[in-house]
């Protein structure tokens, strides 16, 4: 994981150095906040490139799975609600994860709040195994005094991410499997089996029809430049990887991504799906709106609507409303910003919030099953027309010769 050197300023005035762990700049930055530092400068420890290149493409990097945080969630609440101090807890937990990753996290953890460190400040130095809006409801729940619930509300909220996930994963791997073998019957098609065909009509001593002579062409044409082909598509991948790192260009494939015509509504009922459960889970937490809307804006996926919630939280900083900003955005839907407005109107925004992410939940579920349904005949006509149009191009010939041989 990357390293950044930093220079900040604590709240005495004085200027600190040092070095923090952070998957990306913008986290880095926000977790220098998190402990009262104004950022002066910032900036990517040079480590070596290969051994960083490898560690982001390897397959076979530990994670923490998202079953193991729900688990993990609600056992440490039920421990907490029943009086078991937090260390003991940690160890009991630890005996029973069968992952030695996250055993070996935990067990870090357990060792730092030993040491007298706070448990969301010991939880800050694991990104692997949590992220911001674990670490801030944790510390939301320390605050409080109410850990065990804090726990209980990030599992549910954990499940109901973890299905939204596997719901659309699940409903788009068929039609991506289709599609895949769609490709690949076609290019198989083209570079073995015309090749055997061409050598046979050359063998007629005669012309051959122009489809016939267009996909031998490109038969030619594929065996003699794949490997280019492939070379490039790859070169592609990967630039547009590294432009989409930056900041402005996050943000423009970001928004072409919401542009797109089916797949961008999906998209962007998604994304709002996220940020309401997000911020409705945070709210009713106990998280200050201001702490909260940060941490909505970094796990929000999505670079436009960081940019919308991150403006918006400068506003409502200085006196608006929450829904006003939002409004201005243009990003969320106007049933989405009336029922903000109304909750916090009511003093019911976290219900308000936890409404809207189930209607978008719902919604989602409803566009993938329509969107399966819209591309699997739409892959099948593709296919069949394409090995039709091959066949076709193939056998024209034969008919030629038959009608002069008769």
């Amino acid at each position: 994981m990357p390293i950044f050197e930093y220079q900040a300023r604590n709240q005495k005035g004085d200027i600190e150095t040092g070095e923090i762990e952070a998957p990306e700049y913008r986290i880095a930055v926000e977790r220098l906040k998190s402990k009262q530092l104004r950022v002066i400068e910032i900036e990517e420890k040079v480590t070596s490139s290969i051994a960083l290149f490898f560690e982001k493409i390897n397959p076979f990097k530990p994670k923490v799975k998202e079953n193991e945080l729900v688990i993990f969630s609600r056992q440490l609440s039920t421990l907490v609600s029943a009086g078991v101090p937090i260390v003991q807890g940690l160890s009991i937990l630890a005996e029973q994860i069968e992952g030695p990753f996250f055993k070996g996290i935990i067990d870090k953890v357990r060792e730092d709040i030993e040491n007298g460190m706070g448990i969301a400040e010991a939880l800050t130095k694991h990104p692997n195994a949590f992220d911001n809006l674990f670490i801030n409801m944790i510390k939301a729940g320390e605050i409080g005094g109410i850990l065990d619930e804090i726990l209980e509300r990030m599992a549910d909220y954990l499940e109901e991410s973890a299905k939204l996930k596997s719901k659309v994963k699940g409903a788009l791997i068929y039609p991506a499997v289709i599609s895949f073998v769609a490709i690949g019957v076609t290019v198989f098609l083209i570079i073995f089996i015309i090749p055997t065909f061409a050598g046979i009509f050359m063998d007629f001593g005669q012309d051959l029809p122009l489809p016939t002579q267009m996909l031998i062409s490109l038969s030619d044409w594929m065996r003699s430049y794949i490997l280019y082909f492939i070379g490039v598509v790859v070169l592609a991948v990967f630039g547009v990887r590294k432009y989409y790192a930056t900041d402005g260009g996050s943000k423009k494939i970001d928004d072409l991504l919401l542009k797109l015509p089916v797949f961008g509504v999906l998209l962007q009922k998604v994304a709002i799906g996220k940020f309401s459960r997000t911020f409705g889970t945070l709210v009713q937490s106990g998280v200050p709106i201001l702490e909260a809307l940060d941490t909505v804006a970094y796990t929000s996926g999505n670079r436009v609507i960081e940019t919308a919630v991150l403006d918006s939280r400068e506003a409502i900083r200085e006196g608006e409303k929450i829904a006003d900003p939002l409004i201005k955005s243009g990003v969320f839907p106007p049933m989405v910003l009336q029922m903000i407005a109304i909750g916090e109107e009511t003093g019911n925004l976290d219900i308000m919030l936890t409404k809207i992410a189930d209607f978008y939940d719902s919604e989602v579920d409803a566009s993938v099953e329509g969107l399966t349904s819209l591309i699997e005949p739409l892959i099948m006509v593709f296919l069949g027309v394409v090995v039709g149009a091959i066949v076709l191009a193939m056998y024209l010939p034969i008919f030629n010769m038959s009608s002069m041989v008769g």
